[in-house]
């Protein structure tokens, strides 16, 4: 009878043991850009719906993300911004190899509030863009890290008007930080990508950068390599299939 209950016991143990495993391959964590908000959250709805596996998403800065990876956060799958950060991870040896791909590009614009005064802004080089500040600052995601604000400091610079406006900067943690500053008016003007103006009604596009003044905009996804699993690559190869991309586009991103 003791053998037996031990024998039950052990059974049982196993079984709790198994089941967290199971569950834990049933499930994704994916780390992906603050611009990529709600595209990044239905394709992982599609995906679950589709395969059975349930994603959950964490969304921020890029930078952020990538020293998060790096310090041992359990993400499975990552998407930036930029190809810096992507960049980062894969010469720390966090890349699982032949993983990564671009799958997304996208613009960058300058926004004010709905209701300013406002109307449009043409951009030029030399053009002191301070003048439409007034007391204000310029809200964009810090240029030391996060990748919208470092494209959007190369294109100010490269068209001659960084000089006018770096002291009166509003650097946020991220780029939907940053458009929250102007969607409440705490900021006159934004830097944010195209796809962050198309999905508030609070604020308005009042110029476009030109594509030639930074760097492409593109983002990579990847997979972790100590999380590289079955699912990981279904979800990586799910990224690219026609109803993702439909998804993508539908948020206003590029597609690759």
């Amino acid at each position: 009878m003791k053998a037996k209950l031990i024998a039950l016991a052990l059974v049982l143990t196993v079984a709790l043991w198994a089941a967290p495993s199971s569950q834990a391959e049933e499930n994704l964590l994916v780390f992906a850009a603050a611009s990529t908000t709600d595209a990044i959250s239905a394709v992982g709805q599609a995906f679950g719906q589709k395969t059975g596996v349930k994603v959950t998403n964490s969304f921020a800065s890029s930078s952020t993300l990538a020293k998060q990876i790096a310090h041992g956060a359990p993400a499975d799958v990552f998407i930036s911004a930029n190809q810096k950060w992507m960049d980062y991870l894969d010469k720390e040896g966090f890349v699982a190899a032949g993983s990564r791909a671009d799958i997304l590009r996208n613009q960058l614009v300058i926004i004010a509030p709905a209701d300013s005064a406002v109307k449009e802004i043409a951009l030029k080089p030399g053009l002191d863009l301070s003048g439409y500040l007034g007391e204000g600052r310029l809200s964009l995601g810090d240029p030391s890290h996060v990748p919208a604000g470092m494209y959007a400091k190369e294109a100010l610079v490269k068209l001659g008007m960084w000089d006018f406006v770096q002291n009166k900067v509003a650097a946020a943690a991220n780029v939907r930080a940053a458009l929250a500053l102007v969607e409440r008016g705490e900021a006159p003007l934004g830097v944010v990508y195209a796809t962050d103006a198309r999905i508030s009604q609070r604020v308005k596009v009042v110029s476009r950068f030109p594509a030639d003044s930074h760097t492409p905009i593109t983002y990579p996804a990847a997979a972790v390599k100590s999380r590289d699993s079955a699912q990981t690559k279904a979800y990586l190869e799910f990224l690219k299939s026609p109803q993702a991309r439909e998804i993508f586009k539908r948020f206003g991103f590029a597609v690759e």
